[in-house]
């Protein structure tokens, strides 16, 4: 089977970003958008529509990622260090590298079992929300997620929900990567955002950091699909004894050195990163 153009575009990009280090940026070409505003978002589903469209949206979004698990399309083969997540009671805060559409359920699978009926809200990037891809709108509007703003009234929004969520014992999923890089192995460098909501409402982070194997199943892009083995780490907690961009950083280093223990464990080679030569 050929290969996707599109796909080995993304690839191109991909490394090119890494021997910039522009770690965080998207590689897709995401459409435009606008800012959501406050009134736009009801981050708690106070409204019975919006209630109703969660339940509907959830359903959904079960159906079809488990379809994509029978049909082979989905694959994943092991979780790996659960008894951190049922150490931590309460709300919780969860980071995840991000490289597929698939790896928010692949965390969810690993976890709906010991969630005590809660359920698991997903912080997603504002065009995700204003102006979905296709054809993921009603789960992008309504799967319990967590859409970030470029307005400040709404972010004021966010901030109140997020300690909603973790004050009744919720777990929210953060990508603190950023922008998706299609089925990339190695750790990124984090943006600051988990851990200053972390820092913010004293709250634990709990790492996930999945790795990938090709299996002989190609997928609709004439790649291997991938089989994920899904690792929960110990969780990190705020340390109260230094000053708040200490505590964040800290938080940041100690996730990001984590997963590279788990990359370099897992694939047994070092991690070592492309760099420009150009420069």
């Amino acid at each position: 089977m050929e290969k996707s153009a599109h796909k080995l575009l993304l690839l191109e990009r991909i490394a090119d970003l890494e021997r910039r280090q522009l770690w965080h940026l998207d590689v897709e070409d995401d459409p435009e958008t606008y800012p959501l505003m406050p009134d736009k978002v009801d981050y708690l589903n106070k409204k019975l529509r919006n209630k109703i469209m969660s339940r509907i949206a959830n359903r959904a979004g079960e159906k079809f990622f488990e379809t994509l698990i029978k049909n082979g399309q989905l694959v994943i083969k092991e979780v790996r260090g659960l008894e951190n997540f049922i150490a931590v009671k309460g709300g919780k805060l969860i980071t995840c590298n991000h490289f597929s559409v698939g790896d928010n359920y692949a965390v969810w699978r690993a976890i709906r079992d010991h969630v005590d009926g809660k359920m698991l809200y997903k912080v997603i990037r504002e065009g995700n929300y204003t102006n979905p891809p296709k054809p993921f709108g009603l789960m992008m509007k309504h799967c319990n997620t967590l859409p970030l703003s470029s307005r400040t009234d709404t972010m004021k929004k966010f901030n109140r929900a997020v300690k909603t969520l973790l004050a009744r014992g919720e777990s929210i999923l953060i990508y603190p990567e950023q922008g998706m890089w299609w089925n990339y192995r190695k750790p990124r460098p984090m943006q600051e955002g988990a851990f200053a909501l972390a820092v913010l409402n004293k709250t634990p982070i709990i790492p996930f950091f999945i790795t990938m194997e090709d299996t002989d199943v190609m997928d609709g892009d004439g790649f291997p699909v991938q089989a994920f083995t899904v690792h929960i780490l110990p969780a990190i907690y705020p340390d109260t004894t230094l000053p708040l961009p200490a505590r964040k950083e800290k938080m940041r280093r100690e996730n990001y050195e984590a997963w590279v223990r788990v990359y370099e464990e897992f694939y047994g080679i070092p991690l070592v990163y492309s760099e420009d030569t150009q420069a």
